[in-house]
């Protein structure tokens, strides 16, 4: 495999997007220029079925790699799964089982699939580390844990801060980096990707692939997407959007961002060039753009890249006609209600617009429930149910009565 050593294209993959390199940045950057071919690999905790935006700061980089010749391995933590990273986790965290790890993980190819090549001459590799985790015998994990340290461990924040308030700690969260160190191991990779998170359970498999391998494994710290508040955005958080999300449902919820996001989601989730971006940050500063079209910018370049282009243009236009010309949506939902009459708290969980009567009491009471357009407060109120009603929640959550 011949690899691409064009110098601009390396000072991207090093920079865009990367909060640090260990040891450093010139020692990938001089593997690089080599011509040398580096196994690389990326670990995905396959705690939920869906890929969310949080995720692409690694997959485009990985992409990046792939597309100058280096071998890709996108690693599935079925094993690692059931442990449960306790990174950042205030308490322990629910262990999981085989079965729901491999069903959590049954479509990860197929959604990566939008940013890697699974075939062709430098094929993505998938792998599970079930394949050498499960083969350990305990004498192994004896013999890998005596590698570190309790030190090493307890010092991490959550641990620190459990132990302030309280909080147990279990042996077995401490087994985790352990874990994780022994993939990079296993695979002898030359380079381990991950979010800035995951910077103590990589440098944890830096340390072991010294001792084991006599090999100095470097570790690329992808920047995370965070909300202005500094909360991740992540399958745990409210506040993710999947990458395989409905390109309208993108769009509307992408414009719903506040302002301050704009700088960091230019950089972590668009193809925009970098020196693009500088501008669009400059304008943002002296204030010569409309925050409101740089959204709208962001918004369709994020569909683009998780979509298409003809998504992206459909969105927008979709969004467009709900918010500024304030019409309905072009496609409404419909569902089935036999019923002749009923409360409107018990239409609205007919409709699965709410999940629950005490959620729609409070939708109804802050005024976010229309009814044929009409706002109702009155959460005692018998509706009269009638084809062709449509109720309304916000902006964009509607479904037609037939």
């Amino acid at each position: 495999m011949k690899i691409n050593t064009d110098p601009k294209k390396i000072e991207e993959i090093l920079t865009r997007g990367v909060e640090k390199i260990y040891p450093n940045p010139q020692v990938l950057k001089k593997k690089m220029l080599s011509g040398k071919r580096i196994r690389l690999y990326c670990g995905y905790d396959p705690s939920n079925p869906n890929f969310h935006l949080g995720h692409l700061g690694t997959l485009k980089k990985l992409a990046q790699f792939q597309s100058l010749g280096h071998e890709v391995i996108m690693l599935v933590g079925d094993f690692t799964g059931m442990i449960g990273d306790p990174t950042d986790k205030t308490v322990v965290r629910r262990k999981l089982s085989r079965k729901e790890v491999l069903f959590n993980s049954r479509h990860y190819k197929k959604l990566a699939s939008k940013f890697l090549n699974f075939g062709g001459k430098n094929p993505v590799k998938i792998l599970y580390n079930s394949q050498w985790q499960d083969k350990l015998t305990f004498k192994d994990l004896i013999e890998l844990a005596s590698n570190f340290t309790v030190q090493q461990m307890i010092v991490r924040h959550m641990f620190q801060d459990r132990i302030k308030k309280g909080k147990p700690i279990y042996l077995h969260e401490f087994l985790y980096p352990l874990a994780q160190a022994y993939d990079s191991c296993v695979m002898d990779v030359d380079l381990e990707i991950g979010g800035k998170d995951q910077i103590f359970n990589m440098l944890c498999g830096r340390d072991l692939m010294k001792i084991l391998k006599k090999k100095e494994k470097i570790v690329m710290a992808i920047k995370l997407l965070t909300d202005p508040t500094g909360e991740k955005m992540g399958k745990t958080r409210d506040n993710m959007i999947i990458i395989n999300e409905k390109p309208e449902e993108m769009y509307g919820k992408i414009m719903a961002w506040p302002d301050s996001f704009l700088e960091f989601a230019f950089e972590l989730l668009t193809n925009v060039p970098q020196k693009e971006i500088k501008t669009i940050l400059k304008a943002i500063k002296l204030k010569s753009l409309n925050p409101r079209d740089l959204k709208a910018r962001l918004a369709r370049e994020i569909v683009l890249t998780c979509h298409n282009e003809k998504s992206a243009i459909l969105a927008e236009k979709e969004f467009n006609r709900i918010f500024q010309e304030k019409k309905l949506p072009s496609k409404i939902p419909e569902i089935e209600i036999k019923e002749k009459v009923l409360n409107i708290l018990d239409l609205l969980i007919k409709t699965k617009l709410v999940f629950s009567k005490a959620e729609a009491k409070r939708l109804i009471l802050q005024g976010g429930v229309r009814i044929d357009g009409r706002m109702e407060r009155n959460w005692k109120k018998k509706m009269e149910i009638k084809k062709g009603k449509i109720i309304q929640i916000g902006k964009r959550r509607l479904v037609r009565i037939i």
